[in-house]
Order: C-alpha cells, then sequence, then structure tokens
C-alpha cells in the first residue's frame, strides 16, 4: 500500500480482515522505490494499480507552470514509472495486471481541470497502447473512471456527496478486472461509482468521404457538415485500435470523381497516393559469422536435450 503521508490506516484495515500488507512511503514518481517494496515483502508483484493522485484545480487563463507540471508528474509520469518498474516482473512471469486510473474529467473534461483532464486522458492513451503490447504476455491493462469519496474529492465535494461515494462500490470491478475471470481481459474503459458500472467506448459518425482527385475546399466541408456530424444515419461505428479506425480513410483512396483525373487540382495527391500503395518495406540485413551459426546450434541442441530429459 503505497500512500506519500500515511499508508499505515489502509495497512492496518487489511490486517484487521485478515490479509496481509505493507506500507510503502516512496513519491510514485520513483517507480522503482514503489515496486521495490512489493519485491522485498512478497517476492513477485501480480497486480498494479496506479491511483495516486492530487488536484490543482484552476480556471486556464490563472493556472501556472508549477500546477500545470505537478498534476502531470503525479498522475502521468507517476503511472508510468510504476507502470514501467513492474513491467520486467510481469513479462518474466508471463503474468500481470494494471488498473490505471482517469477520470471523467479526462474523457469528457471539465472546467478549471485543463491540467488534471490532459494527464487523465493522457493515461487512457497510455493504457490502450500497453494493453496492446503486453495482451501476449498475459499481461493485462485496464482503465477506471471511478467516482467515489476519497481523500483526493473531499479537497472539492460536500462532506455529505464524499460519505454517500463509498470506494466500496468501486472495489468489486477492480477485483474483477484483476482477476482470470474477466469477460473482457485487456483494453477496456470503464465508468463506475454509487453501484454503478459501465463500459465506455468512442463512437464515430459514417462521416463523408470526397473524391480524392478533385481538390478539397472549405466551402465543400461545409455543405456536408450535416452528413459529417450525423451520429443516427445508421452508418457510425465504434473504432476500438488503429486498424479499425483508419479503415474507412484507407477505402477513401478509392474514391474517385467520376470524371477522373480530367477534374484535376489533386493530381500531386493521387500520384502520391499510387506511390504509397506501391510501396515495399525494405527487409533488415543480418550478418552472422560462422561461430554465431556454431553458438545458436549449440543453444538449440542444449535446449532440446534439456525438455526431453
Amino acid at each position: 500500500m503505497n500512500d506519500l503521508v500515511n499508508p499505515d490506516a489502509v495497512v492496518q484495515e487489511i490486517q484487521k480482515l485478515g490479509g496481509q500488507a505493507v506500507g510503502n512511503k516512496a513519491n510514485v514518481v520513483d517507480g522503482a522505490a514503489v515496486i521495490k517494496g512489493a519485491i522485498d515483502a512478497f517476492g513477485r508483484i501480480d497486480v498494479l494499480i496506479n491511483n495516486a493522485g492530487i488536484l490543482r484545480d484552476k480556471a486556464f487563463t490563472n493556472m501556472d507552470d508549477s500546477q500545470w507540471d505537478i498534476i502531470h508528474q503525479v498522475h502521468l509520469n507517476g503511472t508510468y514509472a510504476c507502470t514501467k518498474a513492474a513491467w520486467p516482473y510481469f513479462l518474466k512471469q508471463k503474468h500481470g495486471r494494471i488498473i490505471n486510473t482517469t477520470s471523467t474529467s479526462g474523457i469528457y473534461g471539465n472546467f478549471g481541470q485543463a491540467n488534471y483532464a490532459s494527464a487523465k486522458c493522457g493515461i487512457l492513451g497510455f493504457s490502450k497502447s500497453l494493453a496492446l503490447e503486453g495482451k501476449k504476455y498475459n499481461i493485462f491493462v485496464n482503465t477506471i473512471a471511478p467516482n467515489a469519496g476519497t481523500q483526493l474529492t473531499a479537497t472539492i465535494m460536500p462532506e455529505e456527496m464524499v460519505q454517500a461515494l463509498k470506494p466500496d462500490y468501486v472495489a468489486p470491478l477492480v477485483v474483477l478486472l484483476c482477476s482470470d475471470k474477466a469477460p473482457e481481459p485487456t483494453g477496456g474503459l470503464y465508468e463506475s461509482g454509487q453501484g454503478w458500472v459501465a463500459q465506455t467506448r468512442w463512437q464515430r459518425t459514417g462521416g463523408h468521404g470526397f473524391p480524392v482527385d478533385t481538390k478539397l475546399t472549405p466551402e465543400a466541408v461545409y455543405e456536408q457538415w450535416g452528413k459529417i456530424t450525423d451520429f443516427d444515419d445508421g452508418h457510425a461505428d465504434h473504432p476500438f485500435d488503429n486498424a479499425s479506425g483508419l479503415k474507412r480513410i484507407m477505402a477513401n483512396m478509392q474514391n474517385k470523381s467520376r470524371g477522373g483525373k480530367e477534374n484535376g487540382g489533386n493530381n500531386d495527391i493521387l500520384d502520391a497516393i499510387e506511390s504509397a500503395k506501391a510501396a515495399k518495406a525494405e527487409g533488415t540485413p543480418f550478418d552472422y559469422t560462422e561461430r554465431d551459426v556454431i553458438l545458436y546450434s549449440r543453444f538449440n541442441v542444449f535446449i532440446c536435450a534439456y525438455c526431453i530429459g
């Protein structure tokens, strides 16, 4: 249990319930020190919940650099540092669970929280990327946006709200995502509070594809604005990764006006598209000496002998 000021209260609560816990007062920016506490006490780490946070709310016009920097240091950099320190252990044991904490401010924005919202949105992008990288190693990464009464929200919420919004309503979701029974094990974003749990995803309109062989103008975009912003025409989708996000953009490469190049104005772009479509990735050369081949062969023989034995 890491807390910069006092982890002992939570440690004692866990111990009273029959669990094992140790306190750690390291700054989360020093992720190695945080993770070392778990390794020293238990010899391994299986789950990392990045939940440390502070607030420095201020209207953007009145915000100074220190209020911007410290929020990103604790929330975004702290999440990175602790995850970076735990990642090698997860890779080695082919198992790990990471829960990162974003906020509805990071998802939707919030007045007076440009610093907090940008850090929290950064955590979401960080989590999405790590979910892709960690999946094949059985390292699952999810993100929660909790609404709960805590030491953090007590600084901005009335006491009655703090007492009503119990963290007990959020904890079961976290436990499920940390287990091996989560129905959707990785890459999810979940909002939760006061007994309500939901998954959040991106939605995008069907949009409008302009012919690539005709010069695109602001006026043309304006004329199609209704279609560009229409979520109710039955063509909206929910992209979930880069491939699904780029699908419609790449498909529009084939969208040409009936007059073809005669309509002109975009030939340089058309040439660039054709060049890109014809491009082939260059291979990466590898040079092996006779010594390398011998060592590699002996290593494989050793591995086979070990397996057979």
